[in-house]
């Protein structure tokens, strides 16, 4: 009786092995084994800082206008644009908890001045939206924001250009925390990215217990690419062993949107690739609908789409593979 329960929990051992490797097959990988993205090209220029979202089971695209200096969003199944807000903010993203819309903007006065603010604008319908302040800090320059939910509570992640805490690297990311995404709070200075370098971050997750941290890497002979790093406390942080995330190619040219005029099609067909940055992605009909940039980082700017056959957690997990060792980073000094 004893042996038979024995073998029969040796089966049982075997084919939930099976299962669990026949389920790793099916996650989508490249040659290195990095999470593989199929890049779909360009479908607008001039935009940037883009998230796509999904709301009320709709997927739409958070865009930032630079030329009319507005937020809207796009219905992309049908292809509408709601109506602008949020005249005169600039770099910007979007998340959506619970059918409520949250964006977050950087004050108009922010670029050459010791003032700085991060606005958040809520909706439930991408129509009315409540103004809020989430920061008002003096002495500080800030860019890009990103927003998680990390269990309990919120967790915004923003883009230092200038601050008054210390002499640091340019485009750094600080963070502040929210229960109930009205109040903020900074977590310590100790709470940063501290590489000691360039490091523009620009998309934050979280997930069982990780943040997880895509920033953008500069390296003259290659260009600007797209890393992710991840942290337990937001203070000590591994860098993935399959970096870098993105990185320009001849795809990024490829026409994904056919609107684009003869004259957009020759500047795309011209321009100096030299970047892949600020990426952010949302999870969407089983897979992975992301929005990138690329150009030459000094004003030639394209908008791009990728995607991924699988779900966020495989996206996130599959950058730190069991069996393969992430690199320390050096902890902050002061």
């Amino acid at each position: 009786m004893c042996v038979c329960r024995s073998f029969m929990v040796l089966v049982v051992l075997y084919v939930l092995t099976l299962q669990v490797g026949a389920q790793e097959a099916l996650v989508p990988a490249d040659e290195q084994q990095r999470p593989q993205m199929v890049k779909l090209g360009t479908i607008k220029c001039d935009v940037v800082e883009s998230t796509p979202v999904v709301f009320k089971g709709q997927l739409y695209r958070f865009e930032w206008n630079r030329r009319c200096k507005n937020f809207h969003f796009i219905d992309v199944a049908a292809g509408k644009t709601t109506k602008p807000f949020a005249s005169g903010y600039t770099y910007c993203s979007a998340f959506v908890d619970n059918d409520v819309v949250c964006v977050t903007g950087t004050s108009p006065e922010a670029e050459g001045s010791s003032e700085c603010r991060v606005e958040m604008f809520v909706s439930h319908d991408l129509e009315n939206w409540e103004q809020r302040n989430a920061l008002d800090l003096k002495g500080w320059g800030i860019c890009n924001t990103s927003i998680c939910k990390a269990d309990a509570q919120y967790v915004l992640m923003f883009e230092i250009y200038q601050s008054k805490e210390k002499a640091r690297p340019l485009f750094a990311p600080r963070f502040a925390k929210s229960k109930d995404l009205r109040h903020w709070e900074l977590t310590p200075p100790e709470c940063e990215f501290g590489i000691n370098r360039y490091s523009a971050p620009h998309c934050l997750r979280y997930l069982d217990g990780w943040y997880y941290l895509f920033y953008l890497e500069a390296d003259k002979p290659k260009g600007f690419e797209t890393y992710v790093v991840r942290s337990k406390d937001l203070m000590h942080w591994e860098s993935s062993p399959l970096n870098p995330v993105l990185v320009a190619s001849k795809e990024d040219k490829i026409i994904a949107n056919a609107a684009l005029s003869a004259k957009d099609r020759e500047r795309i067909e011209k321009a100096n690739d030299i970047n892949n940055s600020d990426i952010d992605f949302c999870e969407h009909q089983g897979k992975l609908i992301i929005s990138y940039s690329w150009g030459n980082q000094t004003g030639q700017e394209f908008l791009a789409e990728a995607f991924y056959r699988g779900t966020l957690a495989e996206f996130l997990c599959g950058w730190f593979p069991i069996g393969k060792s992430a690199t320390p980073l050096a902890s902050p000094t002061r």
